[in-house]
């Protein structure tokens, strides 16, 4: 097997193609438009984790405080607010977007940009209406503890390792959307690398 072959990824494959297998070719762009799309649906079906997450933090303090200080009350309000507009701004025009279509060739590679775009488009808004939500009621909570502590069981340095873990997850999560960005525009590069060696119908 050629060097230039031993690599297994889409644009390897599509770039070495035979002329004559060009239909070859163009089905492996409908199927990754396909993935991409699936991919998108997937993202969105996840988008209600944040106002799943806020929920339960509204519950629980709820519970574990008895009535909450009046400051606190407005602050879980506006979080669950937050992220339930959320829900309608993360999925606003995207799901009717994502129906099959029959593609050519180029066509294919259009939609396959369109929805790496529309994926990019998306994580930015995650951000905004889901993760951002997710991060007040988070901080109203830890606010909650802090409020109710006393210097028997005071949030330092009892609630210390909660408060390392909580960074540690935020600074996860914003490490995985950069990288997550930066593969989507590594495939918006690949696709326009592609797109210069299909043939055109």
């Amino acid at each position: 097997m050629p060097d230039d072959l031993r690599g297994n990824g889409p644009r390897n494959i599509w770039l070495n193609q035979p002329t004559e297998t060009s239909t070859v070719t163009i089905k492996l762009i409908q199927q990754k438009s396909r993935d991409l799309r699936a991919r998108t649906r997937k993202k969105l079906v996840g988008s209600i984790v944040g106002p799943l997450g806020v929920g339960l933090f509204c519950a629980f303090s709820t519970k574990a405080f008895g009535p909450l200080p009046q400051v606190l009350q407005p602050m879980f309000a506006v979080a669950f607010l937050w992220s339930v507009a959320g829900l309608y701004f993360l999925n606003r025009g995207i799901w009717s977007l994502t129906a099959p279509t029959d593609m050519g060739s180029s066509t294919g590679l259009d939609s396959c940009r369109r929805e790496i775009s529309r994926q990019r488009d998306l994580v930015r808004r995650i951000l905004l209406w889901s993760f951002g939500p997710l991060l007040l009621a988070i901080g109203t909570f830890i606010l909650a503890l802090a409020m109710v502590s006393t210097p028997q069981r005071s949030i330092f340095p009892n609630g210390l390792p909660f408060l390392i873990l909580l960074v540690i997850w935020i600074a996860s999560y914003f490490m995985l959307r950069l990288r997550e960005q930066r593969g989507l525009k590594r495939e918006l590069e690949e696709l326009n690398d592609i797109e210069k060696e299909v043939p055109r119908p």
